[in-house]
């Protein structure tokens, strides 16, 4: 079955779930917000390279119809958003977008090339950006400038980090897998690049999707077999010794099991604690979806969308899952039970895919960010230990 019948098999399905009728999960959610199509970089990978034709014409999201959905995003309890692209730097007014997000309250980071950052990164930070990720595609920044078609990038990189770190913004390499990167030398070239850690993110080689199309079907770096992608998954999974890695263990061994065809453990959030917004204000379960929910401006009458679905491994959805996933069914229960429906809560604590995630919750991320609070305590940020 390929990935396109994966997702009209998985939308298809109408789960029965007593909690979904009932009020909205309390937990706070994520999502993702593409602000313009255009893209100054020529990635081989990327469906966005400026060497490569738009699927129409240059898009800017409007400023002031996102300050009007961000109490409709807030109501929905989004309190962690990611500005993309494209390349969201080339946004005429990406640090009012990062402030107005700031002002409704909601935790707002970029994900960037890095070209335009020693330009932008003070604005950005004094409009309140909390995070920060940088695309990386080797360890051999040659190679990486090469393949972005901008010469002269890594010294921007560097200047950018160096700003952040002095606005207290740490900041994260963002690292597609594909057939440039040698994971072994990594943590060289990321330490002295100044990142604080690094996150992975696996390709995608759908036709189909959002409107927000990332990967490009016919490159050859990210058309990976399952040798090469199991390969990858365990270098990652290596890596955590010497390097700060923020793909949790648990989301590595759910996407190698989807690389092998093997049956999921936890089902994606997207729909319900993880959306991916376009630079027309429409949302969608997530990018490789093929259908958007709806506005924006009409979410507060939009359903979850709480079906089941394992059909593609994008990264950022894996992650949250693993980590949301036991939860979710947690607060669930407690809402189940105060309804007096007591088998029904049972019955949701009660599956190995919520042990699964709070093993994963409790063994590797709360320790991590409490150590990561107490090294910004201390004053130790760059002392922090290289661990996953």
């Amino acid at each position: 079955m390929n990935t396109t019948e994966r997702i009209i098999k998985w939308r298809d399905l109408r789960h029965v779930d007593t909690a979904v009728s009932e009020p909205r999960n309390p937990l706070p959610a994520v999502c993702d917000v593409s602000v313009t199509n255009v893209c100054n970089a020529a990635c081989d990978f990327c469906g966005f390279s400026r060497e490569k034709n738009l699927a129409g014409p240059r898009r800017y999201l409007d400023p002031d119809e996102f300050a009007r959905a961000l109490p409709i995003l807030r109501r929905r309890r989004i309190r962690y958003m990611t500005l993309q692209g494209g390349e969201p730097l080339v946004h005429p007014q990406i640090a009012s977008l990062v402030a107005s997000a700031t002002r409704a309250g909601i935790q707002c980071g970029v994900i960037t090339n890095g070209w335009f950052l020693p330009r932008h990164i003070k604005q950005l930070a004094a409009a309140g950006l909390k995070r920060l990720l940088i695309s990386i595609d080797s360890a051999d920044m040659r190679e990486h400038e090469h393949n972005r078609g901008l010469r002269g990038l890594e010294a921007r990189i560097r200047e950018g980090i160096t700003q952040a770190h002095s606005f207290g913004i740490e900041v994260c390499a963002s690292i597609t897998v594909s057939r440039l990167v040698r994971y072994e030398s990594l943590p060289e070239t990321l330490n002295r690049l100044g990142f604080d850690a690094v996150v992975f993110s696996y390709p995608r080689r759908e036709a189909f999707g959002s409107s927000s199309l990332v990967y490009d079907e016919d490159s050859k770096l990210v058309d990976l077999n399952t040798d090469e992608l199991l390969d990858a998954l365990n270098a990652i999974a290596r890596l955590k010794k010497h390097f700060r890695v923020m793909d949790p263990s648990a989301a590595l061994d759910e996407v190698a099991r989807f690389v092998r065809g093997e049956r999921q453990l936890v089902p994606c959030i997207g729909g319900s604690k993880y959306f991916y917004i376009d630079w027309n204000l429409d949302v969608w379960r997530c990018e490789a979806w093929s259908e958007p929910m709806g506005s924006v401006f009409d979410l507060d009458r939009l359903p979850d969308q709480r079906e089941p679905c394992n059909a593609c491994m994008m990264g950022c959805y894996r992650h949250a899952s693993i980590l949301m996933h036991g939860a979710i069914a947690v607060t669930d229960s407690v809402y189940a039970l105060g309804r007096g429906q007591l088998r029904t809560a049972v019955s949701l604590l009660f599956q190995r895919s919520v042990a699964y995630s709070l093993w994963a919750l409790s063994v590797e991320e709360l320790p991590r960010a409490s150590l990561m609070s107490f090294a910004r305590r201390m004053g130790g940020r760059r002392s922090t230990p290289q661990t996953g």
